[in-house]
């Protein structure tokens, strides 16, 4: 994949969904590292469309 954009929103739901799954089974730690990798791919998503408005 060469759009890192593209990837990114990939891996956000990627994690989301992994981090369900996670949950599900009481892995409380892979749902955390999980959570976190989501939160930072939304992060960058948002920033690049914050920079595409200006």
């Amino acid at each position: 994949m060469e759009d890192p954009d593209a990837a990114a929103a990939l891996i956000a739901e990627v994690t989301a969904s992994l981090s369900q799954l996670a949950q599900r089974h009481n892995l409380d730690m892979l749902d955390y590292l999980l959570r976190m990798a989501n939160l930072e791919a939304e992060e960058h998503l948002r920033l690049r469309s914050k920079r595409r408005l200006s």
